[in-house]
């Protein structure tokens, strides 16, 4: 049988694994996923971190030896986390150099404290690129306000720029004119374009998460049409997403984007994150098959993709229903459902949730260097 994730490749989309772990890198794991042409790259965010430093020993050592050099749990978790990235770049490095740089990158994110900081992110992003230094690394930057100046301007510096955490189709224009913007301003100052990869991280099933407690609250009102309202649920993220794949099309086949081809540039992919099915109501895979389409990467958490692995259907399906995605969001506000609030919101919430992973993060490294340190100290 067919591996249906290689098959998406050959549809055009690119399967990354949304995981990082010292012992997949280690033990082999990652590597014969690669191999086996499971994976093309992978992301990783700081509740991924936490969760592998948490959960496993696996990190022990490394954490004594830089405890032993009295480093503070950032400087401990930087040193981590660029170690497992360089790792991780370097096995896929085989992908990146066989699709000429269209694929086999990895992420690393800037710290989510600067996420309302821009020339903090910008700086942190800088220094992320040049410590890393592999080709196919990429810094992840936040989709805020504050983020998209930094977005801009790390694009101009040829900085392969993971944007992150983008829930509107307004923020996701804005987006798109970060990444031209910065093209055009190092286009213009002798720069090459071919070399800056960049995508764009488009979340998904944390909106169905937040707008289908809302449709049941107001299907069970006095009067209201239950029918229709609960028809509604479970398909509010895929039409989002579908109409931001619309925006790439036409931003991407414009005239603006045509001029910087013609000099190598390339096209910005939207990357679906947040793919796993959150209500156990809906199929494991449906984040997948919905958003099948040329020139776009979904990054699954483990279970997705093994899942889709498993009994996975490929075929380009993200350019269907189109008129009835507008027709979706379009019934979601007459509703009554404050859809530009609900992605506010969504996008605050992605922001604070970074954040508290990256706090509790910082406090799992210090408290198990602290007990290595003194376990050994014992030992001695």
């Amino acid at each position: 049988m067919s591996n249906p994730l290689v098959a998406l490749q050959k549809l055009g989309q690119s399967p990354w694994h949304d995981n990082i772990r010292r012992d997949l890198l280690t033990g082999g794991a990652l590597a014969r996923m690669i191999a086996a042409g499971d994976i093309t790259g992978l992301t990783s965010n700081p509740t991924i971190f936490e969760q592998a430093i948490a959960n496993s020993e696996v990190y022990d050592d490394a954490l004594h030896e830089l405890a032993a050099k009295d480093k503070d749990a950032e400087a401990i978790f930087d040193a981590l986390a660029i170690d497992d990235i360089r790792n991780a770049a370097d096995l896929f490095l085989p992908v990146y150099r066989r699709t000429s740089g269209n694929d086999g990158y990895v992420s690393i994110e800037v710290s989510p404290r600067l996420a309302q900081d821009t020339e903090g992110t910008l700086a942190e992003a800088r220094r992320l690129w040049k410590t890393v230094n592999r080709p196919n690394a990429m810094v992840k930057i936040p989709a805020t306000p504050a983020g998209l100046p930094a977005i801009q301007a790390a694009i101009a510096d040829g900085i392969n720029v993971n944007v992150t955490l983008i829930f509107s189709l307004e923020r996701y224009a804005e987006v798109m004119a970060a990444y031209l913007g910065g093209l055009e301003e190092r286009e213009s100052a002798g720069g090459q374009l071919g070399s800056i990869f960049s995508v764009a991280s488009f979340f998904v099933s944390r909106v169905d998460s937040a707008v289908d407690p809302l449709l049941e609250e107001k299907a069970t009102a006095p009067g209201a049409d239950a029918k229709s309202l609960r028809d509604l649920m479970g398909k509010v993220a895929i039409a989002n997403a579908r109409l931001a794949y619309e925006a790439f099309e036409k931003e991407f086949g414009g005239e603006a984007f045509g001029k910087l081809a013609k000099g190598g540039a390339r096209r910005q992919k939207p990357l679906w994150a947040s793919t796993s099915a959150k209500n156990p109501a809906y199929s494991d895979t449906c984040y997948v098959e919905a958003l099948i389409g040329p020139d776009t990467i979904n990054t699954m958490p483990p279970a997705t993709l093994a899942a889709y692995r498993d009994h996975g259907r490929p075929e380009v399906r993200i350019d269907q229903q189109i008129p009835e995605a507008r027709e979706t969001i379009a019934s979601l506000i007459a509703a009554g459902i404050d859809w530009k609030e609900v992605l506010a919101q969504l996008e605050r919430e992605g922001v604070a949730s970074f954040a508290k992973s990256y706090e509790s993060l910082l406090s799992v490294v210090a408290t198990r260097a602290s007990k290595l340190q003194g376990a050994r100290e014992q030992g001695n």
